[in-house]
């Protein structure tokens, strides 16, 4: 391996894994640490690390193979269930977070491409701090539970939709006919994958069962070979691997290529979240830092209140609205990728990108605490609140 690499994995890592020990004992997710060695050894503090284009470039793979594990999770006969209890809330909710964050971009007096990028970042919630600290019992056999996965699934295809959006308003010959072509390329690559798994991928599947390794290269070659296809098609990379993986979803042997898969997507992830972080430009905060504040402020302070208000409407019981609500109250990874997707392809400013990735951290550390000092969860500081 060339020793420019081997240099830059190492600094990566070893800073990655040194800083999540510390996220760890303080009770904070792994991401703020990734993001945080990012900054540290990025060019904007030690410059250690002075040029992260390398690392951009490979962490953009993190995100394919996340959407792809993200569609091998959404089992369509669960969709259909939650979408039933949840479809109101999320698609309500999005409109008002949208508004809001729209509507402080032009108080910003950001242009209007910036004002959607803010509105978009606004509507997600976080499955970190959503998923990972709600207790396990309650996640797998109660509603509350429930109502989070379905929540949470929801939004994420929401944040699809976003995506093929910005995809298509990147192309410089922008026009309707371009996302009407997009918008006909999706049903027909949809259509492909699924057929492809039925004639394809299945009956490979049955006869080479035991031999994992091919398995493993498989699923890897869908993953990457339908990012491909949707990206020349006039869609993202991303949404391409998540239809592949919503088509794989139905197979019997999806979940081993989930588990076998989630090493190496936590290897491009760190390398994405690190990058972000080694990115963000720190003297730009001292220009934009009172619309950080606001946009945190507001949207944190919106979150708990429209959703509990939208849960109760639906007659959940207020104990378990105002659970949700308070774990749901930040704004979202999803959210950085919406946000980096849009400044890789020139829409938006880096004021505006270092806005919002500066936004998400604060938001994830005061949630995290929340959550931690209010709420059941694994990593509770009271006996009283742990649950594991």
């Amino acid at each position: 391996m060339d020793h420019l690499y081997s240099d830059l994995f190492f600094l990566v890592f070893v800073s990655a894994a040194l800083l999540s020990a510390a996220a760890l004992f303080t009770r904070q997710p792994l991401i703020i640490a990734y993001i945080a060695a990012g900054i540290i050894l990025g060019p904007q503090a030690t410059g250690l690390i002075a040029d992260v284009n390398a690392i951009q470039g490979m962490s953009h793979i993190g995100i394919v193979f996340l959407l792809f594990l993200l569609g091998l999770d959404m089992q369509p006969r669960s969709l259909v269930s939650v979408a039933s209890s949840a479809s109101v809330i999320v698609i309500v909710s999005s409109c008002v977070f949208f508004s809001l964050g729209y509507f402080l971009g032009t108080v910003f007096n950001y242009a209007v491409i910036e004002c959607l990028v803010l509105g978009m970042a606004a509507m997600f919630s976080s499955t970190i701090i959503g998923i990972k600290l709600l207790p396990t019992t309650v996640l797998h056999h109660r509603r509350a539970g429930e109502l989070m996965v379905g929540l949470l699934l929801l939004q994420d295809l929401i944040a699809i939709c976003c995506l093929i959006a910005l995809n298509a308003i990147a192309k410089e010959d922008f026009n309707p006919k371009s996302l009407l072509f997009s918008a006909l390329s999706l049903p027909a690559i949809i259509a492909l994958a699924f057929l492809g798994v039925r004639f394809v991928l299945l009956p490979l599947l049955a006869k080479f069962d035991r031999f994992l390794e091919f398995i493993f290269i498989l699923a890897i070659a869908w993953c990457m070979g339908f990012a491909k296809l949707a990206d020349f098609a006039g869609l993202s990379g991303e949404v391409g691997a998540f239809i592949a993986g919503i088509a794989l979803a139905q197979s019997p042997i999806a979940q081993y290529i989930a588990l076998s898969l989630k090493p190496l997507r936590d290897f491009f992830l760190v390398l994405f979240f690190f990058g972000l972080g080694a990115t963000l430009q720190i003297d730009l905060l001292q220009q934009v830092w009172i619309h950080v504040l606001a946009y945190v402020f507001v949207l944190m302070a919106a979150k708990p209140i429209v959703f509990y208000l939208l849960l109760r409407r639906s007659r959940n019981e207020s104990k378990i609205a105002l659970d949700i609500s308070l774990r749901l109250g930040q704004i979202s990874e999803f959210s950085l990728i919406v946000v980096f997707f849009a400044f890789s392809q020139l829409l938006i400013s880096q004021e505006a990108a270092t806005l919002v990735q500066s936004a998400t951290i604060l938001s994830f550390v005061v949630s995290s605490y929340i959550v931690i000092l209010k709420l059941p969860n694994p990593i509770a500081v009271s006996e009283a609140l742990r649950r594991d």
